[in-house]
């Protein structure tokens, strides 16, 4: 798995200095995930490709350095916490509905002594209402439709910030959808990069997604609302 890690962030650009921490995250991954359903994925390799080498490819593709960062729906921490890190600089906060799993992220970040890491239970739409417009970047990973999503992750971001969504390559249709959406909430697409995780030969999506205006107040919405009438 080290060897992987480090072959793989070499790929990418990235130093291993990060390495150490993302091998002890693996084994609290592995540990907590006997008790708690956290992930499918339990193979050494496979923890390696598709969670951090997959989270880190955010790194090389956008500029996070000294950014405030918000990972919606971060499940497990992925991309949030591998991001930061791997990029210690990055202000990180976690958010995820479901309360055992921000109390899995919590012992996580004490355990790795990460300073700057909130770890919040909320679900996206409440916590808007007070941290509107308040982050650089706002990530998600394949946490629901894209139309969904950018009413839950586009109110979050500054003027001048980016959604950054990490997709399959097949979403190209679930992008069309999402455009009236993200020309709604104040954002435009700014580019999409497919990208292959090193060592495989997995290709994934990621969809920069850039805040040019800021969301009508109105949005987000319940996300009963958002559900039955996507925007």
């Amino acid at each position: 798995m080290e060897q992987l890690l480090r072959e793989g962030l070499a790929a990418w650009g990235l130093p291993a200095g990060g390495v150490p921490a993302l091998l002890r995250y693996a084994d609290l991954l592995v540990e907590k995930n006997k008790v708690m359903n956290l992930t499918a994925i339990t193979e050494p390799g496979e923890i390696a490709a598709l969670h951090f080498l997959d989270s880190a490819a955010l790194l090389p593709l956008a500029d996070l350095r000294g950014k405030t960062v918000a990972d919606v729906g971060t499940g497990a921490g992925f991309p949030g916490m591998v991001l930061r890190i791997l990029e210690p600089s990055i202000r990180l906060t976690l958010l995820d509905s479901l309360n055992k799993r921000i109390e899995f992220l919590k012992e996580v970040c004490q355990d790795l002594n990460l300073a700057d890491v909130a770890c919040v239970h909320a679900r996206a739409e409440e916590f808007a209402a007070d941290h509107r417009e308040s982050f650089d970047i706002v990530t998600s990973r394949a946490v629901a439709s894209l139309p969904l999503l950018a009413e839950l992750c586009l109110p979050l971001v500054k003027r001048g910030g980016c959604f950054l969504s990490m997709k399959s390559v097949d979403s190209g249709g679930e992008l069309s959808a999402a455009e009236n959406a993200i020309a709604i909430l104040g954002g435009s697409v700014e580019r999409t990069v497919d990208y292959t995780i090193p060592g495989t030969d997995v290709r994934h999506r990621l969809i920069v997604i850039k805040k040019v205006r800021e969301t009508p107040k109105k949005y987000p919405r319940p996300f009963a609302k958002i559900k039955k009438n996507p925007l």
